[in-house]
């Protein structure tokens, strides 16, 4: 049998690259979508049968183009991961609109232009999975986040109505809240200079452990299928 085709958003250096690894090595080949080329070139390198393409979520025509890439050069996706985000820290009176524009773009309407894409091949098959990264500004609107929660908040009602839709039709959807901050040399920084030391390492969840999540999630069976998942360090308030 052919080897399934894994679509991945977003494809940074710590849970996109994490997601692209953990789904290589569970037999997918993978496609991963980021606007750094050089980044994924070394992933390229780096991943066997991974394929890298070069595309900005947010631009409808830019996904038409990548997932015709994909197709041509991979096959149909049968998993869709989004892992693309868009951020920012600002109250709505110092946010600047075009801000919230452009994260709405990329965490939404991104969300919107590759499940459309790529769902009905999955709905033929009458199997296929969906699944979106978040974080808890998707169930708050914390006072310095009005240019990014808006949109996490809007991502997984997009992302429920899609389970609702597809389940029944063998197409499973899934929303990670990802409580937890994410272990990057430059989160590290961040809380050492906040805290004015440097964090125990159990305070951070790793980009490994957030592919795991995603990965079961993939793999359960239609009987025991999860929408709503929320993973955080054992110490973190809630």
């Amino acid at each position: 049998m052919a080897e399934p085709i894994a679509l991945i958003s977003g494809v940074g250096p710590g849970t996109g690259a994490a997601l692209a690894r953990r789904f290589a090595a569970g037999g997918h080949r993978v496609a991963m979508l980021a606007r750094d080329g050089e980044r994924l070139a070394a992933l390229e390198r780096e991943i066997a049968g991974a394929r890298g393409v070069v595309c900005d979520v947010g631009d409808a025509d830019q996904v038409d183009a990548a997932v015709e890439t994909v197709r041509r050069e991979l096959g149909a996706p049968s998993v869709l991961i989004h892992n693309a985000v868009g951020g920012a820290f600002a109250n709505f009176l110092d946010l600047d609109p075009a801000v919230l524009e452009h994260n709405f773009r990329v965490n939404v309407m991104g969300l919107l232009h590759l499940a459309r894409r790529l769902a009905p091949a999955m709905i033929e098959a009458g199997a296929g999975a969906i699944v979106a990264t978040g974080n808890t500004s998707a169930l708050r609107g914390k006072a310095d986040f009005a240019g990014f929660a808006p949109t996490k908040a809007a991502q997984r009602i997009l992302a429920e109505s899609m389970a609702r839709h597809l389940g029944p039709q063998g197409v499973h959807v899934a929303y990670v809240v990802i409580d937890a901050v994410i272990d990057l040399p430059w989160t590290r920084q961040m809380m050492h200079a906040r805290l004015g030391r440097e964090p125990a390492g159990d305070f951070f969840i790793t980009p490994q452990a957030i592919a795991d999540e995603v990965w079961h999630l993939v793999q359960q069976p239609r009987a025991a299928w999860s929408f709503n998942v929320e993973i955080r360090p054992f110490g973190e308030p809630w």
